[in-house]
């Protein structure tokens, strides 16, 4: 294709970016979305679709600037998908540790709580410093600044990969696998104010800093005897640490298993890349050190680690029993757990094949691999060795830590993508043409990226309607606040502590009271059958439904456990008073059984 034409299409790739965003935000919400991407504008999608048709095979085939401006489009698209509640002014979004979260920036903003007290106060600081010089609310500070922590993800992705070794064509593939934004599995790792999830998209910076340390060997560079790169892997270490601590451990890990390596490298070699590199010894010890100071001491991490101890210690009533449960709620409603798995981690694991071959075959000698770039995917390949066996103990502890490690597995097989995707390139052209695997890689791309892109946030598609916190919704909790008493409250789901840790903050002096009152799940045999009186243990309760809950019971789960006849019946019972009521949210003060 000439430049001209060329230009021209990024041209209108860019302008479908742009006007992607100027329309999603032009159209804001009218009430709950159980899918944001049935909410959004099909006008947005259509914009956002030309820009990765044009961004990736730009992305793939070109190289220099052209490339770069590829990489560039496609990025931004990603980043617009992602940045979608944010563009089109959703109050907030998360309904469980997200609304914690917005308390605890609240506690910052009222002087309740300072950074140092918070076990990872990055994203909460962030957010506090946004909403009290931009003037906007702490809700969509909070949306801000999960979109300011997702960009490092997709600019220092494919800068990692160049200093892995790899070059444009690495370079390029390794962008087009960051925009799939593999990280995010909607089991425990999310789109949207969710520190742990959020600090994975920063990890890719401090990634580059160890490959960038490792490969610079320059001592005129150094100042004072310390070379700049290793103190940004320091620095980036210790921004990770703030945004949350387990993913900086994870680091430390990766720094352990590299400081392994050269240490047998040392004890076997006489020569080599392996005894060429700077050691990562010191940095190790000086991130775990750091990592141990600061969670020692806090009580959050101490109660974390208790649970893992007696999660493993009780674990015949853990994972196999919960993905029990959610394979025979599945089969029920109409759906399947290879069904669910094939949406949420097909992609997943196609690129977890790719590259494990790929290190495999690098280990074999099979690749056409320098010895740079082999000691380099040596260090990154050993260290999914610890990492995996830290995702079994977690899996056996704490199942849902288990899926959080896996994020940060798939940050490193993002990374190792870009080659492993371009050897693949590179054997399919010899097995056929150069244009013809072009055209192959590029639909399976496209192809890819579509699934991932439709699991990035939860939607109906994978069971789990959206967590969106409409207006009304928190009009009708604070209603509930202010004029409710001690009566207990009781729904079909979420209780009110997160609510009022979002409302009030988590150092609201109530706190502990709405924690006392908000456990409550009504039972819903009794419930179905009209005993509404009876329905949570015989005690008077405020029975709570939102249009979240009525989405997810009625629609999503194509009601399972609970009817819309069960819930409108709830208007006629005489011991049943409406209390608080919107469009979105009802509350009635239920009478138990004398």
């Amino acid at each position: 294709m000439s430049r001209p034409a060329l230009n021209v299409l990024l041209a209108i790739g860019f302008l479908g970016v742009a006007g992607a965003v100027a329309v999603a935000s032009g159209a804001p919400p009218t009430g709950y979305e159980p899918s944001i991407y049935e909410g959004t504008p099909t006008l947005f999608w259509l914009g956002i679709g030309v820009a990765f048709a044009v961004a990736l095979p730009t992305a793939l085939v070109c190289r220099g600037r052209r490339q770069g401006l590829g990489i560039a489009l496609g990025s931004s698209a990603a980043v617009a998908v992602v940045a979608l509640p944010a563009i089109r002014g959703y109050r907030f979004s998360g309904m469980g540790d997200a609304l914690t979260h917005l308390g605890w920036t609240r506690d910052f903003l009222g002087a309740e709580m300072f950074p140092h007290e918070l076990f990872y106060p990055g994203l909460h600081s962030f957010a506090a410093i946004l909403s009290r010089v931009g003037g906007i609310g702490p809700e969509r500070a909070l949306l801000f600044g999960v979109v300011f922590l997702f960009v490092p993800f997709v600019l220092f992705v494919p800068l990692a990969v160049r200093a892995l070794g790899g070059g444009p064509s690495a370079v390029g593939l390794g962008a087009i696998v960051s925009w799939f934004v593999l990280p995010i599995n909607n089991v425990a790792t999310h789109t949207g104010v969710h520190t742990n999830s959020n600090a994975l998209f920063y990890v890719p910076v401090v990634l580059f800093a160890i490959l960038a340390y490792l490969r610079r060997r320059d001592d005129r560079e150094r100042l004072f005897g310390l070379s700049p790169f290793g103190l940004l892997v320091v620095a980036s270490g210790i921004g990770l640490l703030l945004v949350h601590p387990q993913q900086m451990i994870n680091v430390v890990v990766v720094l352990a298993s590299i400081s392994l390596v050269q240490l047998l490298a040392r004890w076997r070699l006489e020569d080599g890349p392996f005894l060429e590199h700077p050691t990562a010894y010191a940095h190790t010890a000086v991130l775990g050190g750091v990592f141990l100071v600061w969670s020692v001491a806090n009580e959050r991490f101490r109660q974390a680690a208790s649970g893992l101890v007696y999660g493993i210690l009780t674990y015949d009533v853990g994972a196999s029993g919960e993905v029990e449960q959610r394979e025979t709620s599945l089969a029920e409603i109409g759906g399947s757990l290879p069904e669910l798995f094939g949406k949420l981690f097909l992609v997943s694991a196609l690129v977890g094949l790719a590259v494990g071959l790929f290190v495999l075959l690098t280990w074999l000698g099979v690749t056409d691999v320098d010895r740079e770039r082999k000691a380099l995917v040596t260090y990154l390949g050993v260290a999914l060795v610890p990492l995996g066996a830290i995702f079994l103990v977690y899996f056996v502890g704490t199942p849902t830590m288990a899926f959080r490690q896996v994020g940060f597995i798939y940050v490193l097989l993002t990374v190792l993508a870009g080659l492993a995707l371009a050897h693949g390139r590179g054997w399919l052209a010899g097995g056929i043409s150069t244009p013809g695997a072009d055209t192959v890689v590029s639909l399976v791309l496209a192809g890819c990226l579509v699934l991932a892109l439709a699991t990035v946030f939860a939607s109906p598609f994978i069971y789990t309607p959206s967590q969106h916190v409409t207006d009304q919704k928190v009009s009708g909790y604070e209603s509930s606040f202010e004029h409710g008493g001690d009566r207990l409250y009781a729904g079909f789901g979420f209780g009110v502590a997160r609510y009022a840790d979002g409302i009030h903050g988590v150092e609201s002096p109530d706190r502990e009271r709405y924690e006392q009152l908000s456990d409550g799940v009504v039972d819903p045999e009794a419930f179905e059958n009209g005993n509404y009186s009876g329905a949570y243990e015989g005690f008077d309760y405020y029975f709570v439904s939102t249009s979240y809950d009525e989405s997810r019971e009625f629609d999503v789960y194509g009601e399972l456990h609970h009817t819309e006849r069960g819930l409108s019946g709830i208007d006629a019972e005489p011991n049943a008073d409406r209390v608080v009521s919107n469009e979105e949210f009802r509350m009635y003060a239920v009478d138990g059984v004398d």
